[in-house]
């Protein structure tokens, strides 16, 4: 019995492996055809008149100048990860060490935020951050900070209640100040949950449309990624798959090698993170 659902279990593990894996070689495929046959034959394999070689990933860079939205993106995606880790990784630690009715305001206040939807404060976000000039870059990070805190003090503060407070109280013996403790005894004792979180947030930074679009827009110079992609699909029915499908591939690309690099440590920091104090 026990090999007969051991058989089953790997049967519906491999379909969905299938399942999820087939939308990235269908694209992956498809970028790889000229732009006509992709509606035509989309399932066909590029080769002969399918074949159009590289010309998907040459024009697409060109028509949505890739490589400049592939800086902003990083640029964004880098600075936010890391403001998000050093200000939530602090204020987690103040939140927990210090015991009041102001940090535990605080704390229910980053996790009622994680059950917020975007799309009731995304109007009324969009127009606060063209009246503070958010609408850049840089105000893009502070944005990022501000809707990524909730999850990540919630981790970091259940990892935190699991850290005895003795490790500290002898740094602070041995002459150390409190924030030379934190970044020298807690913040390397935070490194599972540090990464999970990284990756977290790296993810859905880079691959976000939705926010950067309504702050950035697309006229300006500052595209990132989802929205140069977003570019090519054109007005009144023009649409480049080709270059599209392309476009799709390169910007998956990193994320994926980023997570495939990391993902080990995701599930060490979730559970880590899951401590109740």
């Amino acid at each position: 019995m026990t090999k007969k659902y051991n058989g089953a279990y790997y049967t519906i593990l491999i379909l969905l492996v299938i399942l999820f894996i087939f939308p990235i070689l269908f694209v992956l495929m498809n970028s790889f055809k000229g732009k006509f046959y992709i509606s035509d034959v989309p399932f066909a394999w590029p080769s002969g008149d399918y074949y159009a070689g590289f010309s998907n990933y040459t024009g697409g860079i060109e028509k949505a100048n890739f490589f400049t939205a592939f800086g902003w993106s990083l640029f964004i995606t880098v600075f936010s990860v890391g403001a998000i880790i050093l200000f939530t990784s602090m204020t987690s630690w103040y939140i927990t060490r210090v015991k009041n009715k102001l940090t535990s305001f605080l704390y229910y206040m980053f996790v009622f935020s994680m059950i917020v939807p975007f799309q009731m404060v995304m109007f009324t976000m969009s127009k606060l951050a063209d009246t503070l000039y958010l609408n850049n870059p840089i105000g893009m990070i502070v944005l990022y900070l501000g809707f990524g805190s909730g999850l990540s003090v919630f981790m970091f503060s259940g990892f935190l209640k699991s850290i005895p407070l003795e490790i500290e109280e002898a740094a602070l013996i041995d002459g150390c100040t409190p924030l030379v403790a934190f970044f020298r005894i807690v913040l390397p004792i935070l490194k599972p949950t540090t990464i999970t979180i990284a990756i977290l947030n790296a993810m859905w930074i880079w691959n976000d449309y939705l926010l950067p679009y309504l702050v950035i827009g697309v006229s300006t110079g500052y595209k990132t990624v989802p929205v140069a992609v977003q570019f090519l699909m054109g007005s009144y029915g023009a649409k480049d798959y080709g270059a599209l499908m392309a476009l799709l591939v390169l910007s998956v690309t990193p994320i994926i090698i980023f997570y495939l690099f990391c993902q080990k440590y995701i599930i060490a920091g979730v559970v880590a993170g899951a401590v109740k104090g």
